[in-house]
C-alpha cells in the first residue's frame, strides 16, 4: 500500500459565532472526504492540533464546517489559514480515478504548448479560492501564472511529464496577442 499525504482544504474566515468556518476546498470529492466524524490532524500556530468534524453543510457553492473542538468565533478565527491533512491510498485513488493527479506530482513537469512549442517548466502551484495557478518558469527565465482550468491545461500527462496548455495569446512572450486583442486598438 503506498501512501500519500494531501491537503483537502484549508480553513477560511469565521462564519458566525459558534465556532462555524468556511472551507477553501482542494479536492474534487469533498462530500467523501470532509464528513461528520472525520478527523484532521493539523499544524496550527500552537502547534499541533486535532480537529474532529462535527457538521457540514454548502451553501451558494461554499462549504461550511463545525469542529467540536472549537467553540466561539475566536477561536475559529486562530484557525484561518490552516490546511486540513488527509492520507490517502494512492492505489485506490488510482483506481477511482485514473486521470486524477495531485498538485505536487506537477512541480518539475514541462509545459508544452497545444501546437507543440515549449512554454517552460512547472516550478509550483498555488491555490486560491477561484482556482489553482501553475507557476511555469519560461526558457528566458520568466514566471507565467497559467489559471489551473481545463479550457487553458486541457491535459496533464504525469507518464509522459508534461502539461499542455493553450492559454490566451500575450500570456507567456513567445505566443503573440489575439488578434482580438489588437482590432479593438487603434
Amino acid at each position: 500500500m503506498s501512501t500519500r499525504e494531501v491537503i483537502v482544504a484549508t480553513i477560511a474566515r469565521a462564519h458566525g459565532l459558534r465556532g462555524e468556518v468556511g472551507l477553501i476546498l482542494r479536492t474534487d470529492v469533498p462530500e467523501e472526504r470532509i464528513v461528520p466524524g472525520a478527523v484532521f490532524t493539523a499544524a496550527t500556530a500552537g502547534g499541533e492540533r486535532t480537529l474532529t468534524v462535527a457538521s457540514v453543510r454548502s451553501q451558494q457553492d461554499r462549504w461550511y464546517v463545525r469542529f467540536d473542538e472549537v467553540a466561539d468565533r475566536t477561536d475559529a478565527e486562530s484557525l484561518r489559514g490552516v490546511e486540513l491533512p488527509m492520507t490517502v491510498d494512492e492505489e485506490v485513488e488510482a483506481e477511482e480515478d485514473p486521470d486524477a493527479w495531485y498538485p505536487d506530482q506537477l512541480t518539475g513537469l514541462a509545459v508544452r504548448h497545444v501546437d507543440g512549442r515549449e512554454l517552460g517548466t512547472v516550478v509550483d502551484v498555488q491555490h486560491y479560492p477561484a482556482q489553482d495557478l501553475l507557476v511555469v518558469r519560461t526558457p528566458q527565465r520568466t514566471r507565467v501564472q497559467l489559471p489551473l482550468v481545463e479550457e487553458l491545461v486541457p491535459e496533464v500527462d504525469l507518464e509522459a511529464g508534461v502539461v499542455i496548455a493553450d492559454p490566451p495569446g500575450g500570456l507567456f512572450e513567445e505566443l503573440p496577442a489575439d488578434a482580438d486583442d489588437d482590432a479593438g486598438r487603434g
